[in-house]
């Protein structure tokens, strides 16, 4: 995890995610996914070239089982954006960086 991204429980998930004045971007992971690591640096740097615009959360599903639950996450990464305290949009699986940057800016 890198200082650009914020880790968040399942004790936090409504204050830092449903609560946030502005988008986040919560990335399921587990330290055994293989393409959560691939994924993992292109987050790094979209949350460092978004700053201020979009804050990307991550939560460790093995440590925070009750948060993934509840929103359906079966596959990882899932990655699902929130805007206002809502689901604004699900990706599930390793994206290129162009991909994800793509798809970051057509839902923001």
């Amino acid at each position: 995890m890198s200082e650009n991204t914020k880790p968040v429980t399942d004790e936090t998930f409504a204050t830092d995610v449903l609560q946030a004045s502005g988008p986040v971007l919560v990335d399921f992971w587990a330290e055994w996914c293989g393409p959560c690591k691939m994924v993992a640096p292109f987050l790094d740097e979209l949350a460092e070239d978004m700053t201020g615009r979009l804050t990307v959360a991550k939560v460790n599903i093995d440590e925070n089982p009750q948060t993934p639950r509840k929103f359906g996450v079966r596959g990882i990464p899932t990655m699902i954006l929130f805007k206002d305290g809502q689901v604004a949009a699900t990706k599930i699986g390793a994206l290129p960086k162009s991909k994800l940057y793509e798809w970051v800016e057509s839902v923001l």
